[in-house]
């Protein structure tokens, strides 16, 4: 049977053919179980490892523990943030009651800015029963597409595909950028079609949506007047309509300022004013009941870490050189966490809150939902909101060929759930969604629907009708009031 061997046994040898004779029946049925045996593991090997794929595919789109931070902030948006914040602490000198000058920061670089197209379907008047909103139910919304018929020409739809910084990991995707209305910059497709913001319809179909969801805020991307994100035009000019229209759905309005030119305390404080002067009159205008029983105006601070704490001290502490504090204009100014330091550069800015904004479980510090119930604690030792923002998955590649490591399946709606249940977890006072429209990262809880074009087969909501992510809402804002009570008692 052949002699034992160390690490295992050598193979006994078969028995030979005598030429003439049949082979002996044995090394017939020899050979025949090893192929038979060949097979089976073979088969066996290739549907186990089938198994392990699946369930990492699974757990990655669920609750990865941690994403890859090989690039800076896991989607590599700010290959030079370290470089700039070194210029910036260098620049700025803190002397105590000292006027500083103003200085230039970098470009915005907010993923992704849209304007949208005009839809082709009328918007009914109020026809069904539409739930109570819940104002602790935040949406963040983008009122930048555009359209020929609108805008003369198409805004975000044809967002350029986005070129990796490192000239190898860019020579191996395509360049250019989208040509709609069939070939838009999005891995979903609209039921509105390539729309404008400009709009009234599409506006008013998008509150009654939102209404619909039973959501009570929508959180606006706004820049200065004459200002707008680097693929788009000035949207201040549209918060008039906005605020009229959501009031009508007895939706309110907060602001989600974006990092515009020059952004600093003294551009912020005028900024401020401007918004508080203009539209804080306002009955859709937000405000925000605080502890003491006094009711503010809240404001989301997009990118907040590009600017150093010392100058968001002088805006947002009682001693600052530009204090907003204790003045008619006071507010509550929620700042955006990426990484876990973040929290006490938060804290020492005199932030009132911090918000997590991405809808990637795993792509940075914030985003991570195991992460959420310390930073709820870290909030409530120092008297700070936290605002979990929940998200119904997401992906870029449309306009981010190279970033699929980042893409977050939405699972049929329990991605969505999951990042609900994890936030009820911590009992936050607010919770965020990001988001209602943003349709480049694929985070859009708007209605989609199925479509097939010579260049492109978008994803869609199926086997669900495109309302899902509008009734998944809806289900879980119904959950946490019924949650919330239960807290208060």
């Amino acid at each position: 049977m052949g002699v034992p061997r160390r690490g295992g046994r050598r193979k006994a040898s078969p028995p030979r053919a005598v030429p003439g004779q049949k082979p002996p029946t044995c090394a017939l049925d020899y050979n025949d179980i090893m192929a038979r045996f060949r097979r089976r593991t073979c088969i066996i090997l290739v549907l186990f490892i089938l198994f392990i794929c699946s369930i990492m595919m699974a757990l990655k789109t669920l609750r990865p523990e941690r994403a890859g931070f090989g690039d800076p902030f896991g989607l590599g948006l700010l290959p030079d943030f370290q470089q700039r914040t070194t210029h910036l602490r260098n620049k700025f000198n803190v002397q105590s009651g000292a006027k500083e000058e103003s200085f230039t920061h970098a470009k915005n670089v907010h993923p992704l800015t849209m304007n949208l197209k005009k839809p082709t379907v009328s918007v009914r008047k109020l026809e069904e029963h539409l739930p109570s909103p819940n104002y602790n139910f935040h949406v963040f919304y983008y009122s930048w597409y555009g359209t020929p018929q609108f805008d003369g020409k198409y805004i975000h739809w044809n967002h350029p595909l986005l070129t990796h910084w490192d000239p190898k990991i860019a020579s191996d995707y395509p360049k250019g950028r989208h040509s709609p209305p069939e070939d838009i910059g999005s891995s979903f497709y609209p039921e509105l079609g390539p729309y404008s913001s400009k709009d009234p319809s599409v506006i008013e179909e998008h509150m009654k949506q939102m209404s619909s969801a039973s959501i009570g805020v929508l959180a606006l991307s706004w820049y200065p007047p004459g200002m707008g994100d680097e693929n788009g035009e000035p949207v201040d000019a549209l918060v008039p309509t906005i605020l009229d229209i959501a009031h009508k759905y007895k939706l309110k309005v907060t602001f989600h300022i974006e990092p515009y030119k020059d952004r600093d305390d003294r551009s912020m404080y005028s900024n401020i004013k401007y918004i508080i002067d203009k539209y804080g009159a306002h009955p859709a205008f937000y405000r925000h009941k605080v502890s003491t029983g006094r009711t503010l105006p809240m404001f989301y601070v997009y990118d907040s870490y590009i600017t150093i704490p010392e100058m968001w001290a002088n805006l947002l502490t009682v001693s600052g050189s530009q204090s907003i504090r204790n003045t008619p204009y006071d507010s509550l100014f929620i700042a955006l966490l990426v990484e876990e330091k973040h929290k006490h550069e938060i804290h020492r800015s005199g932030f009132d809150g911090i918000y997590t904004y991405f809808a990637t479980n795993g792509f940075s510090y914030g985003s991570s939902h195991h992460n959420w119930p310390s930073l709820k604690a870290f909030c409530d030792t120092k008297n700070l909101l936290f605002i979990p923002s929940v998200g119904p998955g997401y992906v870029d590649t449309s306009i981010r060929p190279w970033n699929s490591h980042n893409t977050r399946n939405r699972v049929n709606g329990k991605y969505y759930e999951t990042a609900f249940s994890a936030a009820l977890l911590v009992r936050p006072e607010i919770i965020s969604i990001t988001s209602f429209n943003e349709w480049h990262e694929g985070t859009q809880i708007e209605k989609a629907i199925p479509k097939r074009t010579g260049k492109a087969v978008y994803l869609d909501y199926q086997p669900h009708k495109p309302n899902i992510y509008l009734e998944l809402t809806r289900k879980w804002s119904e959950k946490y009031s019924k949650e919330k009570e239960q807290w208060l008692t």
